[in-house]
C-alpha cells in the first residue's frame, strides 16, 4: 500500500472540523442555504483552503458540475444539496446535513454533520442520536483482522434492529486515498456500505481493513423506507445533484474521516461529536 502522510491527512481533515465549528456559531433562522454556502466559501478561503465539491464533475461527465462549495441538504434531502436547490429560510423544525470536503496542501478532508433548528421532536431526537452512534460504533470495526462488512453489519444491526429506523440504500463511505496512483482522491475505492446486501452485488464486502486506508464513512438514516430517487415527484432526463427520501421523511447523515492504523482506527475528523448542532431559534 501506499504510504499516507498521515499529519498531512489530518491537517486536511482538520480544516472540516474547523469550518463546521464556525459554521455552527454562524447558522440562524431566516438564512438561506446561498448565504450559509457563501460563508463556508469565506472561511475555506480563511482557512488556506479550497473547495472539494465546487466544479466536481458528475459522474462520467455526463451532468452538470456541482456547483456550490457544500452540500447543504434541507429535510428529506439526503445528501448533494446545492446552495441554490432550495429557496426557503431556515426555520424552526428544520434538519440541515452540512457536508463539506476540503483540498488542504495536496490533501482531502471530508465530513459531514447534521444541524437542527429549534427543539427537537421525539422522532428527529432519535434519527440523531441513533445516526451519531452508529457512526461510532462502525468505526470501531475498522480496524486489522476485520473485513468491510464488519462494519456494515454493526451500523445495520444498530439502526434498523436497536432503533427500529432505516438506512438509505445505494450510497455509502468511499476511500479518499487512491492507493493505484498514490494519491488523495475525492471518491475512490473502497465502497463502504452501511448495508450488508447491495443491489448488484458489493465486492468489497470481504476485502480486509489493511492499515493504510484512509476512509470517509458515513451513514445516511430517516424514519422510513429507506429508498431514494433525485427528483421527488418528477421524472427528467436533465440531471440534477440533490438525492432524496422517496417518502418524503426527513433524512440525517454524520460522516468522519477514518484511517486505519496498525493499532486500530484513528478518526482524523475528531472534534465533529462536540459540535453545537442545535440552532437555537
Amino acid at each position: 500500500m501506499s504510504k499516507i502522510d498521515v499529519s498531512a491527512a489530518y491537517d486536511a481533515a482538520q480544516k472540516v472540523v474547523q469550518t463546521h465549528r464556525r459554521v455552527s456559531s454562524f447558522l440562524r433562522p431566516g438564512m438561506k442555504l446561498p448565504e450559509i454556502d457563501s460563508f463556508v466559501a469565506r472561511t475555506l478561503e480563511d482557512l488556506g483552503c479550497k473547495s472539494c465539491f465546487r466544479e466536481y464533475p458528475w459522474p462520467h461527465g455526463q451532468g452538470p458540475k456541482f456547483p456550490s462549495y457544500s452540500c447543504l441538504s434541507v429535510n428529506n434531502c439526503i445528501v448533494h444539496g446545492t446552495a441554490g436547490y432550495y429557496p426557503h429560510p431556515m426555520q424552526a423544525g428544520d434538519v440541515l446535513k452540512v457536508d463539506i470536503g476540503v483540498w488542504r496542501n495536496g490533501w482531502i478532508g471530508d465530513a459531514g454533520w447534521t444541524y437542527v433548528f429549534g427543539e427537537m421532536s421525539p422522532a428527529i431526537r432519535k434519527l440523531t442520536d441513533c445516526g451519531k452512534e452508529s457512526l461510532r460504533r462502525g468505526v470501531l470495526e475498522l480496524r486489522p483482522g476485520n473485513q468491510f462488512i464488519d462494519w456494515a453489519r454493526t451500523v445495520q444491526n444498530y439502526v434498523e434492529v436497536e432503533c427500529g429506523l432505516h438506512l438509505v440504500r445505494g450510497l455509502g463511505g468511499h476511500g479518499i486515498f487512491d492507493h493505484r496512483t498514490g494519491k488523495p482522491s475525492l471518491h475512490t475505492e473502497p465502497f463502504v456500505s452501511n448495508v450488508t446486501k447491495v443491489d448488484g452485488g458489493w465486492r468489497e464486502a470481504y476485502m480486509p481493513c489493511l492499515p493504510g486506508e484512509l476512509l470517509a464513512v458515513e451513514p445516511m438514516l430517516f424514519l422510513a423506507s429507506g429508498k431514494v430517487f433525485e427528483r421527488p415527484g418528477k421524472q427528467t432526463s436533465l440531471k440534477e445533484w440533490p438525492i432524496y427520501t422517496e417518502d418524503d421523511t426527513v433524512a440525517v447523515h454524520y460522516e468522519h474521516d477514518v484511517l486505519i492504523t496498525e493499532n486500530g482506527p484513528r478518526v482524523l475528523t475528531e472534534g465533529m461529536e462536540e459540535l453545537v448542532d442545535v440552532i437555537q431559534v
